[in-house]
């Protein structure tokens, strides 16, 4: 079984995005992904966003992200924090996830995960003999596009964050 979405990924070492922030912009990256998906007509920025979202040298908080997501948003949408398995609900209902690798502030230091600080677009999901995997975009690296990977959930599930942005209104 698999759901994936078709998404368009970019880099957050893109050209477009301030020098200063591309090392950190995975949140913001993130976050112009989805709303670009979601909100095709709007016309969202990776470097305002940044300053929106209150990101920061050292990468975007979660809460600072579902806060000021909600104030991005407003009442229309929900931004909250959900479950793996709210978050494969938004992917079979059409709407990708931001996900958090984050193996510092789970107190997770020695786990050996995909990442060990950053933020993804969650895109999709494949079951494979009973196990779950993760389809992403990566957020690209130095002089590299983003691409499509897949994560095993079960080796990352414990550094795992997912946020939902799920409209309660016609946006």
């Amino acid at each position: 079984m698999k759901t994936q979405l078709p998404v368009q990924g970019i880099s957050q070492y893109d050209s477009s995005i301030h020098p200063a922030y591309q090392a950190s912009a995975c949140g913001p990256v993130t976050a112009y992904v989805i709303l670009n998906y979601l909100l095709p007509a709007a016309s969202f920025q990776p470097n305002d966003l940044y300053n929106k979202l209150g990101g920061t040298r050292i990468g975007l908080f979660t809460h600072r992200f579902v806060r000021n997501m909600r104030k991005i948003l407003g009442p229309p949408w929900q931004i909250t924090k959900c479950s793996l398995h709210t978050a494969l609900h938004e992917l079979n209902n059409g709407r990708p996830v931001a996900l958090k690798f984050d193996k510092y502030f789970s107190f997770q230091w020695n786990k050996n995960s995909t990442f060990a600080y950053h933020w993804v677009p969650l895109i999709g999901y494949e079951i494979v003999n009973d196990e779950l995997f993760l389809i992403i975009h990566d957020n690209g690296g130095r002089n590299r596009e983003s691409k499509i990977r897949k994560v095993h959930y079960g080796n990352n599930a414990s550094v795992l964050t997912f946020i939902q942005l799920t409209p309660t209104a016609a946006p």
